[in-house]
């Protein structure tokens, strides 16, 4: 799978999946589960959910390969 999170996407989701885990570890919840996907998802780039859906927020990179015609 292709990393599809943006710089933002991932950013948004490392701090609110770091938040869900902290909160929901001190009232001993299980939604620290929800963290733990989202901060996954913000570290690794990736989200399979936006890989069915076809959507990325990852910039597309430009590698423009100039020829030497110095021979």
């Amino acid at each position: 799978m292709n990393i599809n999170l943006g710089k933002t996407d991932r950013l948004i989701r490392i701090i609110a999946g770091s938040v869900i885990i902290i909160v929901s570890l001190l009232y001993q919840s299980w939604w620290a589960l929800l963290g733990v996907a989202l901060l996954l998802n913000g570290l690794s780039g990736r989200c399979g959910g936006y890989a069915l859906l076809g959507i990325s927020t990852a910039e597309k990179s430009c590698e423009v390969s100039k020829k030497d015609d110095s021979a």
